[in-house]
């Protein structure tokens, strides 16, 4: 794939969770796609577990705005704005995070790694865009 090929499935991928279609963020990612996430909390592996982790449960109107992406090789680094609400206690969440994707040939995310604001270091290493 091509860089441009490769951020166009990652615009329709975040286009999909942004409008809650699980159905759409499923048929985007790889039958054995991990999500690690930032902060120590454990990986979400495969499509079932995709599905169960994208049921509104503790943050209600999810929101991952793109603001630039970085290619190399099969990764993506997205510096993404990320807006949402705690359901039970009404925090509001407002930050940019740095994912890391990794993609297949055709386009299928296999792997998203995410990393915390002050962890940009982390992440353009896991993008292999560092030393």
């Amino acid at each position: 794939m091509t860089n441009e090929e490769m951020i166009a499935a990652l615009r329709r991928f975040l286009d999909a969770f942004n409008r809650g279609d699980v159905e759409a963020v499923v048929q985007m990612a790889h039958p054995d796609i991990e999500l690690v996430r930032a902060g120590g909390m454990s990986s979400i592996q495969g499509i079932a577990a995709l599905r169960e982790w994208m049921e509104p449960d503790a943050i209600e109107e999810p929101r991952a705005e793109p603001l630039d992406f970085r290619v190399n090789g099969d990764k993506v680094l997205v510096r993404v704005h990320v807006t949402a609400r705690g359901a039970g206690s009404g925090i509001e969440i407002d930050a940019v995070i740095w994912p890391v994707f990794t993609l297949d040939d055709h386009g299928l995310v296999k792997e998203a790694q995410a990393f915390l604001p002050h962890e940009e270091a982390h992440a353009l290493k896991a993008a292999g865009l560092s030393d």
